[in-house]
């Protein structure tokens, strides 16, 4: 059974980091604001996102299905909730969360799971307001997203509020060589969705398996995040209309050969950043923003799952690469990192994604 746990925080520095995994990113530069890590939750089982209410709970899902609550007092919590169609299997599971900007008012999140139905959905829920259980409101508010039956392979699936309110989804391709280029497939895009209607527009186009979105604060500016064959994962600033150029289609086979991005289709837009070989699996990512986090403020920080640690960016205003560095604190002590949420209480947080039982959800702050 899963248990709240004292809060232990653990000051790492560069210096007695375990060793970090493959692909790995430059150190910290020397200064570089050191931060704290306290494990808020463990014995999860590949949890797969987390957001933080207004009233701070921390909600926290796992890929196989149960969610579960933390509680500004510490108190843990399992959800209730109809998970009954949940089909988890391979990559595919219960996997991004987003919460509703109008939360307050009406408590309203959601999630993007995959659906015995052989489809990958978005619902939409409603949360009781002691956390004791989530209702379904809109089943699903979005269907129709392709899902690779046989294995459950690049399933997605990110979920992320545009600053107009588009709900974005990111998607995968599925494994299927024709899906990312098909602008007729919800595969291998990332969606804007209208919250209340459901209406979906494909946003983007050319992608392979989109694991992270990010939203710039102040500048309008989305990042996309995902995983590249055996090399060259990719962060990708988002353009309206844009193809980032991933098509595996080899006669009707799935080619990843091929590169992430094609030069030969025409406007292709390169990534802003990419890991090169081998690849480290990047996945959920988000900007620290604030002058608490010293050095970190404006940075995109970005959850490692081979590499087994946190990859920092510093991105000009124009998106362009001017700096990375692997963060000391999570290189490599605390396994793979899945997820990583800005809480608006100064925190960000993130989940492992280890399985057996062991994973945690991390709270990382400034040391002060």
């Amino acid at each position: 059974m899963r248990r709240a746990l004292l809060p232990v925080v653990v000051l790492l520095l560069a210096a007695c980091s375990a060793a970090p995994g493959p692909g790995a990113s430059p150190p910290a530069p020397e200064g570089t604001t050191a931060l704290a890590v306290e494990v808020v939750l463990g014995g999860l089982d590949h949890p797969w996102d987390v957001v933080r209410a207004p009233d701070g709970t921390l909600l926290v899902d796992e890929r196989a299905g149960g969610f579960t609550a933390v509680l500004p007092d510490g108190t843990v919590r399992e959800v209730a909730a109809d998970l009954d169609d949940l089909n988890a299997f391979g990559e595919t599971g219960l996997m991004g969360l987003a919460l509703d900007p109008a939360f307050t008012s009406n408590a309203r999140l959601y999630s993007c799971q995959g659906d015995r139905d052989g489809e990958i959905q978005v619902v939409a829920w409603t949360a009781a307001p002691d956390w004791s259980s989530l209702t379904r409101v809109a089943d699903p508010l979005v269907g129709g997203l392709p899902l690779n039956t046989a294995s459950g392979r690049h399933g997605g699936c990110r979920l992320e509020f545009a600053p107009d309110g588009a709900l974005l989804v990111g998607t995968g391709d599925t494994a299927a060589g024709a899906v990312p280029q098909d602008p007729g497939s919800l595969g291998g895009k990332v969606l804007r969705v209208d919250p209340a209607t459901g209406e979906v527009e494909v946003w983007t186009l050319g992608h392979r398996n989109v694991q992270g979105l990010a939203v710039r604060r102040g500048t309008g500016q989305v990042f996309s995040v995902e995983h590249g064959p055996d090399r060259d994962d990719e962060v990708n600033l988002l353009r309206a209309g844009g193809n980032y150029g991933w098509n595996p289609d080899g006669d009707g086979s799935y080619d990843e050969s091929v590169p992430m991005t094609d030069p030969g289709i025409p406007g292709a837009i390169p990534a802003v950043w990419s890991s090169g070989a081998p690849t480290l699996a990047t996945s959920g990512a988000t900007f620290l923003d604030g002058a608490a986090w010293g050095d970190y403020h404006g940075v995109l920080v970005i959850g490692l799952l081979k590499a087994r640690g946190v990859l920092a960016l510093r991105l000009g205003d124009d998106g362009a690469l001017r700096q990375q560095f692997a963060v000391p604190e999570l290189d490599g002590t605390h396994g793979r990192i899945r997820s990583l949420r800005a809480g608006e209480d100064g925190a960000f947080y993130a989940t492992t994604d280890d399985g057996d039982g062991d994973d945690e959800l991390l709270r990382v702050t400034p040391r002060s």
